[in-house]
């Protein structure tokens, strides 16, 4: 069996992950653009999720710093922390969860709600057409590891 030569008749992706008719192969590629755009956003903003965490669980072992300090007889250093540093803003105005909410509704979620609204428009809603399509080429007919659906039960996307 060699690559590429396409599913077995009983072993096609699901509907879900098939090209309505009518859809051409540049909307196919410019919605798995768009798509490819969404996901790197998705990893940018667990990026975000992190700085706010690191950020925040930074801020709160400062207590401790204060208090082993204050321990050590570094009571100056101690009230610096404690006046400076302690709950500053980490942007003018912003702790990290107000960049998290801003970034959130003025980027991410229109962002979303746009590819999601040309998948609907462009391709009858249909998610990972260009992934879809790259798996069908890239599989080897009838090898158990390469059936289009989970779990050996082709085309399904479900076990029985």
């Amino acid at each position: 069996m060699q690559h590429g030569q396409g599913p077995a008749p009983d072993d096609r992706p699901d509907a879900a992950h098939r090209r309505p008719p009518g859809v051409t192969d540049g909307t196919v590629e410019a919605l798995g653009a768009l798509s490819k755009a969404l996901e790197t956003t998705e990893r940018a903003r667990g990026h975000l999720y992190s700085f706010h965490q690191l950020t925040g669980g930074a801020d709160l072992e400062l207590d401790r710093a204060v208090e082993l300090l204050r321990a050590a007889g570094h009571d100056d250093v101690a009230d610096r922390v404690e006046c400076e540093i302690i709950g500053r803003n980490v942007i003018p105005g912003h702790w990290t969860f107000q960049i998290v909410e801003e970034y959130n509704s003025t980027y991410y979620e229109p962002f979303r709600d746009l590819e999601a609204a040309a998948r609907r428009r462009l391709a009858d809603g249909r998610d990972h057409l260009y992934e879809a399509e790259m798996k069908e080429r890239r599989r080897t007919a009838g090898h158990p590891d390469h059936t289009a659906g989970p779990d050996g039960h082709p085309g399904t996307g479900q076990t029985p």
